[in-house]
């Protein structure tokens, strides 16, 4: 009776940050981007032919691979698209993982890996940080099927340099090497710099609109890596879906793309206030991790991170917990803006009676 239910796949899913339907929330839970998009972006929307939708997008997105080409220095082949890095990031694990020696990544990160890893069937072994939540790249020594690395890490916005990645690199010349930089722009170097290095063509960065280009409701991801890498990426999302990225995600990506001056100048903006941020939280006796992210990780030795989540939000203050070992006490942040982080900063005096 019913054994048709025995072939449905049983696996537990990525749970996103909360999203609430109330529009007066001070929402600093999913790492969005507290600033508009381009208006560059906003203008290619404005003026977008709509009458060309009843058409496909051209499959290889050419216009908007060609500007993310010239923003990172690489040629054209070396540019993928997909609908969001998780797209990318999921597309990426079926196409190089598929091995008998499990893939590497870190104990505490993303917590869609393990997912991924159990949905496509692929052996796995975590490797614990340091008890200053660092990567401690020696462990990446030991073989393996694939190394997935995010550069700043997440939750802990820790991020790492140049040398760290190509140590990295070195450590695993027999496995593809994904170094995942959706935080990258808000503090570190970027690892494109090694993508047109013959050195090191088992590389693939990957990235998102979602963040520093404000652009998280059009779903715009990317990776940057050798030829050979794009070709088996693109071989594997032409086998289900050749339309990943749509006629207006490509207009609005590219004219953001394009737009540095406007970029850059928001970066800028949430990097003041991330530093703000820290210290205002380190004055409250946070512990405050140096985030090169666009959020902060924290802890309090002396109140339950879970009991200011649930009491800010009450408040309509919307941060991240996560109820998982090692990081149990600790909150994530998202930066937002000056006025959200004033509102922020009250309510967590309010909770521990601290005079505003």
């Amino acid at each position: 009776m019913n054994e048709w239910k025995n072939n449905l796949r049983k696996i537990k899913p990525y749970v996103p940050g909360e999203q609430s339907k109330d529009s007066d929330i001070v929402k600093l839970n999913a790492n969005e981007n507290p600033y508009p998009p381009s208006p560059k972006a906003i203008e290619a929307i404005k003026s977008f032919d709509f009458n060309s939708l009843k058409k496909y997008p051209p499959s290889d997105a050419a216009q908007l691979k060609a500007a993310i080409a010239k923003h990172y220095g690489v040629g054209i082949e070396n540019v993928f698209l997909g609908n969001g890095s998780d797209d990318v990031l999921a597309l990426a694990f079926q196409a190089f993982f598929n091995g008998d020696k499990p893939i590497a990544y870190p104990d505490i990160t993303y917590s869609f890996y393990p997912v991924w890893c159990e949905m496509f069937k692929i052996p796995y072994k975590t490797y614990p940080l340091g008890d200053d939540f660092r990567i401690n790249p020696e462990d990446y020594r030991e073989e393996n099927g694939g190394v997935v690395i995010p550069n700043p890490n997440a939750p802990t916005s820790i991020g790492e340099d140049v040398d760290f990645i190509e140590k990295m690199l070195n450590f695993n010349r027999d496995s593809v090497v994904i170094i995942d930089e959706a935080y990258a722009d808000f503090g570190v170097q970027s690892a494109a710099l090694f993508v047109d290095s013959d050195k090191y063509n088992n590389l693939l960065v990957t990235g998102t609109f979602s963040k520093s280009r404000s652009l998280a409701g059009l779903r715009i991801g990317f990776a940057l890596g050798c030829a050979e890498l794009i070709s088996v990426l693109e071989a594997v999302k032409n086998s289900y879906n050749s339309y990943t990225i749509d006629s207006l995600s490509i207009a609005a990506g590219t004219a953001s793309v394009e737009d540095d001056e406007y970029f850059r100048e928001v970066i800028d903006k949430i990097i003041k206030t991330r530093t703000r941020l820290t210290r205002e939280l380190r004055e409250l006796g946070f512990t405050v991790f140096d985030s090169s992210a666009n959020f902060v990780f924290a802890t309090h030795g002396e109140y339950k991170m879970k009991e200011l989540f649930e009491y800010l939000k009450t408040k309509k203050v919307f941060i991240r917990y996560f109820n998982l070992p090692r990081i149990d006490n600790h909150i994530r942040i998202t930066v937002g803006t000056d006025k959200e982080t004033d509102i922020l900063i009250r309510e967590i005096k309010n909770y521990m009676g601290v005079n505003n």
